[in-house]
């Protein structure tokens, strides 16, 4: 009551006690002989702003997942600084800076290179927020998180204790609070507290401890596992853009394949991707739904791994094409127009997608462009292949196309004639279109018949050259 009484009078932010161990807890100081990271894998800029703070007066320290990064012998793809200077100050230090986030509120360090602008992510330490208030949900869900507090609270507030270690470069030393170190050499995924608390706290963690355990490799511990299938309902209680941007994560790891074993699992899989829920359901025996699905991701994880990059739209549009697929053929057998059908079961499969994870609409349009293309591939006549080169959305049309002749969907004659098209001269590019019209002459498709089976209702079957250039 008089901590309550003494925090109204001054205004302060609520603030939470030390935990007994926190309070008490040096971290254990880790020498470069010891965790031999590599110097040559550090961000100049990173070290850069960790040094002028440090001059300024402050503590400064790399920290989270870089440092387990660099400890695994990874060369980070992003750097977050942690100190106790507070966003403003950290602001004032720093020219190109800038404040984001109300519920995290942390500075953005930009650094300008030859290649690509660099971010810093600098945040000041937090404190441990116990009855905190407005500032945390019913659910137990940490609403703002503005509190400063100590390096030990920090550490202590911080998911995993592989996440929990501060890299100090000026020393070459790393602070490890909670046995961070320990664990990776045990190849162990341990959440720092009571997992029950800590997941009620920020439900995204659940998500994190599948992506990490993908990427590293590492076991989850029993305990930080065991509350996962309990509480996954609560990841729907997380804001939709907060929901779409650890997904993302997730799948943009190059890991994407085993994280979604991981998510299945856990039983965090269901409502998160409700499609993916669909075509991966061992029970639902679709044939070819895992395969296209597996191969698509396979290819992502390849090309995020030899550092190329990712459309999101595209990855989207193949997480969700078994079940797009499906609704194309039922629209089909029910009367509807090959075009009419596909657009149908676009508006019908992203609407279901919604009630679990929304999409940005601007990846949306990206997949709805993918889709609308495939049943154009089937049409190889005049000059509609050459007209369907110049479309903005070709390249990525034809690399999922692909992908459908590659699991069986599609013939493999039908990539290997895009293939070839693709790379031919306009001489050769109309010796391939001539093959096409013989070979479609010979089968008797151009005569009178064809334009008999054209007025035809579709049938259920998987949409195939005819159907689309009847439309």
């Amino acid at each position: 009551m008089i901590t309550k009484l003494i925090q109204r009078i001054f205004r302060r932010s609520p603030r939470a006690k030390l935990t007994q161990s926190a309070a008490a807890g040096a971290p254990k100081r880790i020498s470069k002989k010891a965790h031999r990271i590599d110097p040559q894998l550090l961000s100049k800029n990173a070290v850069k702003v960790t040094h002028t703070l440090q001059q300024a007066g402050y503590q400064a320290y790399i920290v989270g997942g870089a440092v387990r990064d660099l400890a695994l012998g990874i060369g980070p793809k992003d750097f977050d600084v942690a100190t106790n200077a507070t966003p403003e100050q950290v602001q004032k230090l720093f020219r190109k800076s800038r404040l984001i986030g109300r519920r995290f509120q942390i500075v953005h360090v930009t650094f300008f290179g030859k290649e690509r602008p660099e971010i810093i992510e600098v945040s000041t330490f937090r404190a441990l927020l116990e009855n905190a208030g407005d500032h945390v949900a019913d659910s137990g869900r940490i609403l703002r998180d503005n509190v400063w507090g100590t390096q030990v609270e920090d550490a202590t507030r911080r998911d995993f204790t592989i996440n929990a270690m501060y890299y100090d470069p000026a020393t070459e030393t790393v602070l490890d609070y909670h046995g961070g170190m320990a664990d990776m050499q045990q190849r162990t995924l341990r959440m720092i507290g009571d997992p029950s608390k800590r997941y009620r706290e920020d439900p995204v963690r659940m998500l994190r401890a599948i992506r990490f355990a993908a990427k590293t490799g590492f076991t989850l511990s029993p305990e930080t596992r065991a509350p996962i299938a309990k509480l996954a309902k609560l990841i729907h209680d997380v804001p939709a853009a907060r929901l779409f941007d650890e997904i993302l994560k997730l799948l943009m790891s190059g890991y994407s394949w085993q994280a979604i074993q991981g998510l299945r699992e856990a039983g965090l899989h269901h409502g998160v991707l409700p499609m993916l829920d669909a075509a991966l359901d061992p029970k639902a025996g679709v044939p070819g739904n895992e395969a296209f699905i597996r191969l698509a991701l396979s290819n992502t994880d390849e090309r995020i791994q030899n550092g190329k990059g990712v459309s999101a739209g595209f990855l989207f549009a193949t997480l969700l094409w078994p079940e797009l697929l499906s609704t194309w053929q039922k629209n089909l057998a029910a009367g509807m127009p090959n075009i009419a059908a596909l657009h149908a079961a676009m508006d019908d499969v992203i609407a279901t997608q919604s009630k679990g994870m929304m999409i940005q609409r601007r990846f949306e349009a990206d997949m709805r462009e993918i889709w609308a293309l495939q049943p154009r591939f089937d049409k190889r006549i005049g000059r509609f292949p050459q007209r369907m080169l110049e479309l903005p959305r070709f390249r990525a049309g034809y690399d999922f196309m692909l992908l459908r002749c590659a699991t069986g969907e599609r013939p493999e004659s039908l990539g290997q004639w895009w293939t070839r098209f693709i790379d031919a001269d306009p001489v050769q590019q109309e010796a391939l279109l001539a093959a096409v019209k013989e070979e479609v002459s010979l089968s008797g498709a151009g005569g009178p018949a064809s334009k008999r089976r054209r007025r035809r209702k579709p049938k259920a079957a998987a949409p195939g050259p005819d159907q689309a250039a009847a439309d």
